[in-house]
């Protein structure tokens, strides 16, 4: 059990500190999808894939003081911040957890904006379909999003580049 409690916090040791609860559920599935060791189960949700084990995990890791979590009213909605704490840093250098040393790739998602990783997660959510399959159940399913031709050309490229940043 800890172990996974132990990956999620590694995520912000890699990646620095996370704004957005959906750029967080992102960042892991992609993760998970480049054969990096999450646990978690992931289910198509109206944002893309979504994990409920990776939202109440948070909920523990917050709860223990092993993760900041920082509350920002922006009018309409809240968008809440996330980072690795002093104590859950402690507790991280004195356990072993198996998760690599990826972190340009942590770097890199978290320095994507949540739509495109939104896209990015959808795709690869949906791989086992032909690219024309894929992007049609995207503009149907994500209608109000509109991706571009562009926008799914740029997300595939993104893919093919974290593939290849894992393999080095």
């Amino acid at each position: 059990m800890l172990q996974d409690h132990a990956k999620v916090m590694a995520v912000f040791l890699q990646a620095g500190e996370v704004v957005g609860r959906k750029k967080l559920q992102k960042i892991i599935y992609i993760a998970k999808k480049m054969n990096i060791p999450f646990s978690e189960r992931y289910k198509f949700h109206m944002f893309g894939p979504y994990s409920e084990e990776l939202s109440l995990r948070m909920e523990e890791l917050c709860n223990l003081g092993f993760v900041a979590e920082i509350k920002e009213d922006k009018g309409n909605y809240y968008q809440y911040r996330y980072a690795l704490s002093s104590r859950g840093e402690k507790f991280l250098s004195m356990y072993q957890f198996d998760l690599p040393d990826v972190k340009p790739v942590f770097e890199s998602l978290n320095e994507q904006s949540a739509r495109f990783l939104e896209l990015v997660s959808t795709l690869l959510y949906f791989e086992e379909l032909t690219r024309e399959e894929v992007k049609e159940k995207v503009r149907t399913l994500k209608r109000k999003q509109n991706y571009t031709d562009e926008d799914f050309e740029q997300a595939y490229t993104y893919i093919e580049g974290l593939k290849k940043v894992i393999k080095q």
